[in-house]
């Protein structure tokens, strides 16, 4: 186990500075870009309320499991799965430990891209010709040395600790980026075009709650932005105090997630719409954060300088928040399992996930195959949990009752009722459309 000088746990010191660390590892470069595109795409409106509407079935339930399983057993994901299911279901840990160190690694490298865009904006501007930059900024040593920085600063701030790196970084980057996306918001709502991109990106469309494809998208958003199914939800919980209101701070981490992601489509469509680049958006995810964004900063000129110098930099902010999150799930593991100090478990964590990232660094369709690969785990990851919890796990209702308000203990049947009967079916049917999806795009990368 992780002490600090008094034999004990490590626990955070504030509410605050748990309930920021969890959003900022909920909040990152997947909700703050994605969200924003995968609403737009699936019936604007529409999948925002069928999205609020999976959060609270199943977004607040899992995250709630995972409180219930870290801060019960005290420990990070193979010792508390171990501690409360038996020996089997540490197995489960070692798999939220894997997908941590997988999406790590090409997420710090994704990261990388952004803290360069960022840079040549403050030096020198956006280019001109945004599609070969991004092939400039995605090829050679560039992604590399940009990846090694990011793991370089994660680690920094992992291995300082709980209270002194993980919790101090998040109480001072996460209201620096709520402040820059409100900033963003107003000002994107002075733009010509932007009641036609709200339009598009507010505007129900019902018949596509219909859609299987749209349910699975909006249910995969539900836990992917919310950081669960690998982790880190569990980790962080182990460092909570008894007397914390698991459902309390389940329900105001997953709203914060929400508003940051929705705030960010307040800020992507006005400008998407203002300079009519919805075409060049469609394309692909990445290509509209990457090309058509900075090409729509450029259009703008100097104050697309700045808009866009500060998109970027809220960006930064979320990835690297993510990027704690993700390390402390290894490093956790490598502590609690090894007995090793926090300082050597992150480095060695950390050094390891830099090495497997040097191959997502060096191939951008390599790295398409592992986000999806990534995605498919983390729906398993959060099915296995679901099922831990609701049937295995003993006194996990128990745990989510301690510390909670009288009304946060009524809720606590039917949560469990959520997390036994409705969140298995949900998820298993979003987790089979993840699968088909890396199928698809190992095929569209590598013609297999």
């Amino acid at each position: 186990m992780q002490h600090n000088q008094d034999g004990k746990r490590e626990l955070f010191n504030t509410r605050a500075g748990f309930i920021l660390a969890a959003v900022g590892s909920a909040v990152g470069l997947g909700n703050m870009w994605r969200f924003p595109y995968v609403a737009a795409e699936g019936g604007g409106a529409a999948f925002v309320f069928l999205y609020i509407i999976l959060t609270l079935a199943i977004g607040i339930p899992l995250m709630l499991s995972e409180f219930s399983v870290g801060r019960g057993a005290g420990l990070s994901p193979i010792g508390a799965l171990r501690k409360l299911g038996g020996g089997g279901w540490s197995l489960l840990g070692f798999m939220y430990v894997i997908t941590g160190f997988i999406i790590l690694a090409y997420y710090s490298v994704i990261a990388g891209w952004v803290v360069r865009y960022a840079i040549d904006g403050i030096l020198s501007g956006f280019p001109a010709n945004p599609g070969e930059q991004f092939g400039i900024v995605t090829t050679g040593m560039s992604p590399i040395w940009y990846h090694l920085a990011i793991m370089g600063t994660t680690i920094l701030i992992v291995s300082m600790g709980v209270q002194k790196g993980i919790e101090r970084a998040a109480l001072v980057l996460m209201p620096v980026l709520f402040s820059i996306l409100i900033l963003l918001a107003i000002w994107a709502f002075t733009l010509d075009g932007a009641m036609e991109g709200y339009a598009v990106y507010l505007k129900p469309d019902l018949s596509e709650l219909l859609d299987p494809y749209i349910l699975s998208q909006a249910a995969g958003q539900a836990f992917y932005s919310l950081s669960l199914g690998m982790g880190c939800m569990l980790t962080f919980s182990s460092y909570l105090s008894k007397d914390s209101n698991l459902g309390g701070e389940a329900t105001t981490i997953a709203f914060s997630d929400f508003g940051v992601a929705f705030t960010a489509g307040l800020v992507v469509f006005p400008v998407i719409y203002a300079l009519g680049i919805q075409g060049d958006v469609s394309e692909s995810t990445v290509g509209a954060l990457f090309i058509a964004l900075p090409g729509a900063f450029v259009a703008m000129g100097d104050i697309g300088r700045i808009v866009g110098v500060l998109f970027f930099v809220a960006l930064i902010v979320g990835a690297v928040t993510s990027a704690v999150s993700l390390l402390e799930v290894v490093a956790a593991s490598v502590i609690d399992e090894f007995k090793l100090p926090r300082k050597p478990a992150s480095i060695a964590a950390g050094v390891l996930i830099a090495l497997l990232g040097l191959l997502p660094a060096s191939s951008i369709d390599l790295l398409g195959v592992i986000d999806k690969l990534a995605e498919a785990m983390l729906a398993l990851g959060a099915f296995f949990m679901a099922i831990f919890v609701g049937w295995v796990a003993v006194g996990a209702a128990d745990e989510m009752r301690q510390g909670a308000s009288e009304r946060s203990k009524r809720m606590v049947p039917l949560v469990m009722t959520a997390v036994r009967f409705i969140l298995p079916p949900v998820i298993l049917f979003a987790t089979t459309y993840a699968f088909i999806a890396v199928v698809r795009e190992y095929q569209g990368a590598f013609g297999g």
